[in-house]
């Protein structure tokens, strides 16, 4: 039996902090997992420049209210719940990702969670384990199924090299040049083609 394990964003919602940094006017936070290896580095980036410009968990989470989901998401998430078991794996937080989950029909989603003072800044972050995605591809394939891995960052490699199969999804050209091992799908139809191959 197989489990498609998809990244959340980039592959099925947009960059959640590219558009934080886009609506609260913070080029610096356009940074994301693409661009930047170290996940513990970016994090420690953000959180820095979060407390500097005083922007709160409930300013974000206004932003992030206000994203849909990629065009053809939702309707490719309904294809593979359809014909496969599936669950999300994300480094986003689930105080982050709410909203999002709502608009994609309340998918399985295993991510991380945040520290938050009672004043709404965000003290910290809580990584439900380290390489938590590499995980859990792991433990699924430790219960004996076969697992399809789609991503398209630094922080997507290892659940992919875990995965039975791994696929990247509209990666950036550094990430296709690092990992050219990885078959690299630009569309929801082409992707499609590709997991039917699995049936």
């Amino acid at each position: 039996m197989y489990v498609v394990c998809p990244d959340l964003e980039g592959i099925l919602v947009p960059e959640i902090w590219i558009s934080v940094a886009e609506k609260a006017g913070i080029e610096e936070l356009r940074l994301t997992t693409r661009d930047v290896p170290d996940y513990d580095q970016l994090m420690r980036g953000r959180l820095e420049i979060l407390k500097r410009v005083n922007l709160k968990i409930r300013d974000i989470q206004e932003i992030i209210q206000s994203m849909e989901p990629l065009d053809g998401a939702l309707e490719f998430l309904e294809w593979i719940r359809e014909r496969f078991q599936i669950i999300l794996v994300s480094d986003t937080f689930v105080e982050f990702a709410d909203p999002l989950l709502e608009k994609l029909n309340r998918p399985t989603l295993f991510c991380n969670s945040l520290i938050i003072d009672a004043d709404g800044t965000i003290a910290d972050y809580q990584l439900r384990q380290r390489d938590g995605k590499r995980h859990v591809v792991e433990a699924l394939r430790g219960l004996g199924f076969e697992v399809i891995g789609i991503g398209d960052s630094y922080n997507d490699s290892t659940m992919l090299e875990a995965a039975n199969h791994g696929i990247l999804f509209r990666p950036p050209q550094n990430i296709k040049s690092e990992f050219p091992h990885f078959p690299v799908i630009e569309t929801y139809e082409e992707l499609k083609l590709v997991l039917e191959g699995y049936l």
